[in-house]
């Protein structure tokens, strides 16, 4: 299964900042997240989710798609995040965004808290789910929260929450810093790759967490290059001027389009499925080949259309 909505680029904005977010909704952004948890002080908590109504029902997000990140399960605040917004809003949010899950259970929450809430206020459409998989608890535990619901759409790789639950060292979000370099590998492999592996068996999308050195281009691009190589779909953005380069690191090249299409071009067998091997530009092409390009020609067809 092909994830079905494009989402190269996630543009977080404190939900507490009004003209942050008139930005952020007029930017390069695949999605634009309305953040609720750790951008928002406490003191700003009730302000920024009436903001985040507002932003949904007044401004045009011109065809982005519309998240708002709750706080975690393990506040006061996340279950009338999601009452309020979806009571007053529900039908302008696609996503809701769910930080720190730690098992199937808290996905399942979320769950029947939205169902509640758009069998009361007679929403049609229901509202995807995105999950941060950011503590040990929840690495452990990807293949059941993977499985959890039908409504589940991303998972989304949080480093710096990680890292704390890990206890492993790290200066700056996102950046591969001494403690890699003194390290025989990628010391963020293994929840990397299980993330998407657990994404891939549930035909999810999953997505790579921010990049957080904004002086330093370079750090982003090796990062996302990282990133799609191991199969994510985008990568969170704390800054608008990280999404042209994100954005273009997740989007294929004409070169890869043009190949895809070279290889899926109709030859003189029954099917793709049992076409025997063959020579394109030297190399040989067979069935594996082709599943690969018609992913590519998907999502090349997915990139057009954004905004």
């Amino acid at each position: 299964m092909i994830p079905s909505r494009l989402e190269r680029s996630q543009l977080f904005v404190p939900a507490h900042r009004w003209r942050m977010i008139e930005k952020a909704v007029i930017s390069p952004a695949d999605a634009v997240v309305l953040d609720l948890e750790d951008a928002v002080p406490v003191e700003e908590k009730l302000t920024a989710r009436v903001n985040v109504i507002r932003a949904l029902t007044e401004l045009e997000f011109g065809g982005r798609l519309r998240v708002v990140r709750l706080n975690s399960l393990d506040t006061p605040f996340a279950y009338r995040d999601l009452i309020e917004v979806v009571e007053a809003a529900g039908e302008k949010l696609d996503l809701v965004m769910l930080p720190k899950a730690n098992a199937a259970r808290d996905v399942q929450f979320v769950v029947t808290l939205l169902t509640q809430v758009e069998a009361a206020t007679g929403l049609t459409q229901p509202t995807g789910i995105e999950v941060q998989i950011e503590t040990a608890a929840g690495v452990l535990n990807i293949r059941e929260i993977a499985a959890a619901s039908s409504r589940l759409e991303s998972l989304i790789f949080g480093p710096g929450d990680f890292a704390a639950s890990a206890r492993m060292p790290l200066e700056h979000i996102g950046e591969r810093g001494d403690y890699d370099a003194d390290y025989p590998g990628d010391r963020w492999h293994h929840v990397m790759q299980s993330i998407v592996l657990a994404a891939r068996a549930h035909g999810l999308r999953c997505l790579d967490g921010p990049y957080a050195r904004l002086d330093h281009p370079d750090g982003l691009i090796r990062s996302t290059r990282i990133a799609r190589g191991l199969g994510f779909d985008g990568k969170q953005c704390i800054h608008p001027g990280q999404l042209n380069r994100v954005n273009v690191a997740f989007s294929h090249t004409p070169q890869e389009v043009a190949h895809a299409q070279a290889v899926v071009a109709p030859r003189p067998f029954a099917s793709a499925s049992c076409r025997p091997a063959v020579s394109l530009e030297g190399r040989m092409v067979d069935a594996a080949n082709i599943r690969m390009a018609q992913v590519t020609l998907h999502r090349h067809a997915q990139e057009r259309r954004t905004p």
